[in-house]
């Protein structure tokens, strides 16, 4: 797919939590196709420490509105001056990067889509795009606290959400793998995003129940385009940029212990 630089210029800044702000982009132009699962390299502009572009999952794009949305986490000097981005400040964004989540064979097939934490934000985008096909997805989302479970209500536009927290403050107490509706073996795909020991957690359920499994890995990626090596995974099929050849990838050419 064809990439693009683009000056994009924030329409709002939402603070959902203590670490985590939503921003709001619009282009003065039509927006390029992205697809679920694609990341954008976002230049920091102000922050003389932060030399590099930040990597960011699109978390959903708007096209009647032409807005593409971030969820952005604060974890060092550059996510927080973005998070600090004030109304109509221009961002210098290269999108769409890396490559996207895979449909399903058919519509019949159940799908559970399980983030955790920030990870959730392309798990949106996914969601609705299949929802749009005419599909069910599901959604199970987990958090430490009720308060790092975000974007709940949106969530809920596309489809059931199940939820735990580690303190029990909301859904079920626990980490994802320990919710009830995994009990029961009975979704045919399983798509995943966050910290990497959930991911290798759910990976492991999907292996042990014959579910097929794409997870989204968040390595740290300084060009996005798979010249700096920095990002690279080992897999069945040697060493792949995460990049370039993912972020997503199926969970079995992953060499994890699970």
């Amino acid at each position: 797919m064809k990439k693009y630089i683009l000056d994009l210029r924030v329409k709002s800044n939402e603070r959902l939590n203590n670490q985590n702000v939503l921003l709001k982009l619009s282009a003065d132009i039509p927006l390029p196709e992205v697809l679920p699962g694609q990341f954008a390299e976002i230049r920091v502009d102000g922050s003389p420490p932060t030399f590099l572009r930040r990597p960011i999952s699109v978390n959903y794009v708007d096209y009647q509105l032409n807005e593409v949305w971030f969820l952005v986490q604060e974890v060092g000097e550059g996510t927080k001056k973005l998070a600090e981005a004030k109304i109509s400040q221009l961002i210098n964004v290269i999108f769409p990067l890396g490559n996207s989540f895979s449909n399903p064979e058919t519509p019949q097939q159940r799908m559970l889509l399980v983030g955790g934490g920030v990870g959730v934000a392309p798990l949106l985008y996914l969601g609705s795009e299949l929802k749009k096909k005419g599909l069910s997805p599901e959604f199970l989302l987990g958090g430490k606290r009720a308060e790092d479970i975000l974007q709940l209500h949106d969530f809920r536009k596309y489809g059931n959400v199940y939820i735990t927290t580690e303190d029990g403050s909301l859904g079920e107490k626990g980490f994802v793998t320990n919710h009830s509706v995994l009990s029961t073996p009975k979704f045919d795909r399983i798509y995943t995003c966050g910290p990497t020991p959930m991911m290798k957690a759910v990976a492991g359920y999907a292996a042990r129940n014959g579910i097929y499994c794409e997870v989204s890995l968040e390595n740290t990626m300084a060009c996005g385009i798979g010249a700096c090596l920095c990002c690279v995974t080992d897999t069945v099929n040697g060493h792949l940029c995460v990049c370039t050849d993912g972020p997503v990838f199926n969970s079995t050419i992953l060499k994890w212990e699970i």
